[in-house]
């Protein structure tokens, strides 16, 4: 098996947090955006968007996007199920993953762009306007799911999911982009994050 990705990608994290969970390795490989290699031919060959990342199977079946990628890997390994068995959980895992990709990530990204990324690319000044909007969007978030996480566990109920797969490599940057203060508003969501960002597999992936 094989990954083709970047370590600091979310989407990559993604992937290697879902093996790391099952128990199982696969061949990293390093592809460099600053570089452009995202974007050279035999990448696009794998990835036909040219983002990362990509998968090949031993079977020399590929799959791209991350999402796919997590769902597809839980389904074909052996190991922990990431996926509830039960209807209901199962419909809220899901409806976590919409959460997720439609309103948590593209606000936090709006903080993370400007508080995270623009700095270290030499971006200039942070813009404070888009920061507000993107807490604004955030907070939002967070006051509809602190009242679930108060009855349950996790995303699902009471098993860690792709849910929170999918919702980690986000919060991590969130975090890392100053996001502690709002996330520490809200106890049912911080206690969530303790318990999901201290997990072995998150550890391994983010090099804790």
């Amino acid at each position: 098996m094989k990954v083709y990705g970047h370590p600091m990608s979310t989407c990559t994290r993604k992937v290697l947090t879902t093996l790391a969970e099952k128990g199982h390795e696969a061949q990293f490989v390093l592809v460099d955006l600053m570089k452009g290699e995202h974007k050279q031919p035999a990448h696009v060959a794998r990835q036909p968007f040219g983002v990362i990342p990509a998968f090949e199977d031993d079977d020399g079946f590929m799959i791209y996007e991350s999402r796919a990628i997590i769902r597809y890997l839980d389904r074909k390994l052996p190991g922990p199920s990431l996926t509830p068995s039960n209807p209901q959980a199962y419909g809220r895992m899901e409806q976590s993953i919409s959460v997720e990709q439609s309103y948590f990530t593209p606000a936090a990204m709006k903080v993370i762009w400007e508080r995270f990324f623009k700095p270290h690319m030499g971006g200039g000044t942070a813009d404070e306007a888009r920061i507000a909007e993107g807490l604004q969007g955030v907070e939002k978030v967070f006051a509809i799911i602190d009242p679930v996480l108060g009855k349950q566990q996790y995303f699902a109920g009471d098993s860690f999911s792709l849910a929170e797969v999918s919702w980690l490599p986000y919060m991590e940057f969130f975090v890392a982009s100053g996001g502690m203060e709002l996330i520490g508003k809200y106890k049912n969501v911080a206690a969530w994050w303790e318990r999901v960002s201290t997990r072995p597999s998150w550890k391994k992936v983010t090099g804790r």
